[in-house]
């Protein structure tokens, strides 16, 4: 998971025996440091031919694969994309998320993937393309850290409703007897009608008073951590960490559990809500088209939104998983397997939730199904339990099921981003052991998550979830493609693909890093800055968001700045110019590969070094040639 630094004491073979015979046992017993540098030796990552260290590898390219498709499937396949999908336009809104898919998510996780693979850097060293373009990586890596301590938080949510799972009687089925205008959820028929205080059910009541004890806005403050809570989150982070601490082999061990097993558990989980009555209702509900909703911006903002948190793209765990893989690896086919299973994925899982929800609507009573559709937390936290609280047939294993399969999918995730981050910080500071950069994290994670399992803690999440992760990587988003379609520039990296892969980029790549994709997702930034409205939370809350905003941001500019001072002996122009080019070092981490693509990118450079070239053939030749 990082690019340690191993240097021997002394050069050689491990296996070495002194001149003139005798066995290693005999050898070893009289030279006892010779054999600890042995071990030393052994237990180090391989070098390249000039001695340096090479770069941590995935012990197979299935555990690349697996790790990739845990990173990508997550909550928001689960929760995110059923709601979504529901409110803008049901089945219309596939329509419009295939496109962005195929115009935006695609590209972008493929482009990633290739240059995290072909330079063998995390999402901040990968900028040496362009050191003025090095706090892109520095502000997403500030902007998944945001995700990960309130992703983590609804994690340790999670748990404890997973544990809550296996009580002889789910304790939310029932009302308790402090709770005023409570129906019990295990009630086939929970609303009654001709009241005129609507009564909220008992997994709605439990969600909110039990486990997170909400408060109705901020205004008092957030109030104090809830030590179950605090408790299910040290769980979370202790799994998060001993998984990290060893590196990326264990983590790819760990993710044929972590991918695997949760289909496993989808599919029970789809059949049983497609045998439940009133299920192809909902069904059908989720994804009757509303075609006149096409046509409005937000649902093509919504699909954008969306497409980036499904696949994870352009928060940087995309770059750091693929720099950990072997230079030749065929990540075109990954790019293609990942995404294509990401859409699928979600789909199923809104077969499954709104099959739950027209089972739901359909033993209440209620004809409406969008009356019993909530979005976010409450889809999960109090719509399903409310549901499997009415199931007739092992209400708990088939609750211990779902909060399972979402415990595996967020620690599949968790693992992915945090990773993105110790890279980040053991990449610019190889000298510190990785072992402390992952419990430093862990521990941060831990004492800023604390904020979001508080009475105010479901209002600030969407403080933080609005400011510092969707605002900050729509706004970095614009310039990554920035600087790897135009400032590095497309040719280039269809010829690092070329060199790396044997393969040469088709067109449709081409169009889309360097006009479609970049314009579409600055559009969709103007659009989301044009159309922006104030959270429901006090003033300060949403200047507070602001702050985190531009802390993200900003390190674009400072880092500029930063490696243009770097340059010294040359005038200001120069260096403006120099730290828009690739450092000297950049290219495979391996030496002899380096510098034979260094004389490919010549020999490919004396092409057009005597031509004059209008403006449209420069462009026409950074796109197309």
């Amino acid at each position: 998971m990082e690019n340690r630094s191993y240097v021997t004491d002394e050069p050689g073979n491990a296996n070495t025996l002194p001149v003139g015979g005798g066995s290693a046992a005999s050898y070893h017993q009289h030279n006892p440091n010779q054999l600890q540098k042995q071990v030393e030796v052994a237990d180090s990552p391989p070098v390249a031919n000039d001695g340096t260290p090479l770069r941590e590898k995935w012990g197979r390219n299935i555990e690349f694969l697996l790790s990739c498709v845990a990173l990508s499937v997550g909550f928001g396949n689960v929760w995110r994309f059923p709601y979504t999908a529901y409110k803008n336009g049901g089945g219309a809104f596939v329509i419009p998320y295939l496109v962005v898919l195929f115009i935006i998510g695609r590209p972008i996780y493929y482009l990633e993937m290739v240059l995290g693979q072909f330079s063998n850097r995390g999402c901040v060293k990968v900028y040496d393309l362009a050191p003025a373009m090095r706090g892109v990586g520095v502000g997403q890596t500030v902007a998944i850290f945001t995700v990960i301590t309130y992703y983590a938080s609804v994690l340790a949510v999670t748990l404890r409703y997973l544990v809550a799972s296996f009580s002889v009687e789910l304790p939310w089925g029932k009302c308790d007897p402090t709770w005023d205008n409570c129906v019990d959820s295990s009630l086939l028929r929970n609303v009654m009608e001709g009241n005129l205080t609507q009564p909220k059910t008992s997994a709605d009541l439990y969600f909110r008073k039990t486990v997170m004890h909400a408060a109705d806005s901020l205004d008092n403050g957030l109030g104090y951590p809830d030590w179950r809570l605090a408790l299910c989150l040290i769980v979370c982070w202790i799994c998060i960490v001993g998984i990290l601490i060893k590196g990326i082999k264990s983590s790819g061990k760990v993710s044929y559990f972590l991918a695997i097993f949760p289909y496993i558990i989808i599919t029970i989980l789809l059949v049983r809500s497609l045998t439940l009555e009133g299920a192809w209702t909902g069904i059908k509900y989720f994804f009757e088209p509303q075609w006149d909703k096409l046509l409005t911006i937000e649902v093509w903002y919504e699909a954008v939104t969306q497409c980036f948190f499904s696949l994870t793209i352009c928060f940087g765990g995309l770059i750091v998983y693929s720099s950990f893989n072997d230079f030749s690896n065929n990540i075109y086919r990954h790019a293609l397997i990942i995404t294509s299973l990401d859409t699928v994925t979600s789909l199923v899982a809104g077969c499954v939730v709104f099959g739950v929800i027209g089972h739901l609507a359909h033993v209440t009573g209620q004809p409406d199904i969008s009356k019993v559709v909530q979005s976010g937390p409450a889809l999960t936290f109090i719509t399903y339990p409310d549901t499997i609280a009415k199931f007739d047939f092992l209400p708990q294993f088939f609750s211990m099921l779902f909060f399972f399969m979402l415990f595996l999918l967020g620690i599949g995730t968790l693992i992915g981003i945090v990773t993105s981050v110790i890279t980040a910080i053991h990449d610019q500071r190889p000298d510190i052991q990785r072992w402390k950069i992952v419990i430093g994290v862990g521990l941060a994670g831990f004492c800023v998550g604390l904020v979001y399992i508080t009475p105010g803690g479901l209002l600030i999440l969407e403080v933080f979830d609005y400011y510092g992760a969707t605002l900050v990587t729509i706004t970095l988003a614009v310039f990554e493609l920035l600087t790897f379609a135009w400032i590095y520039g497309v040719h280039r990296v269809c010829k690092d693909i070329e060199f790396m892969l044997g393969i040469k980029t088709g067109i449709f790549w081409r169009v889309c890093w360097g006009i479609v994709t970049p314009i579409t997702v600055l559009f969709i930034l103007l659009v989301s800055l044009v159309q922006y409205k104030p959270l429901g939370v006090p003033i300060g809350y949403n200047a507070l968001g602001w702050c985190l905003y531009a802390f993200a941001v900003l390190q674009l500019p400072c880092w500029a700045v930063y490696a243009i001072l770097q340059k010294h002996g040359l005038d200001w122009w120069e260096r403006c110019k120099a730290v828009l080019r690739p450092m000297a070092d950049w290219g495979p981490e391996d030496k002899q590969k380096r510098s034979e693509y260094g004389q490919f990118i010549a020999e490919y450079k004396l092409q057009f070094t005597h031509r004059s070239e209008s403006l449209v053939e420069k462009v026409r030749r950074r796109l197309l040639k």
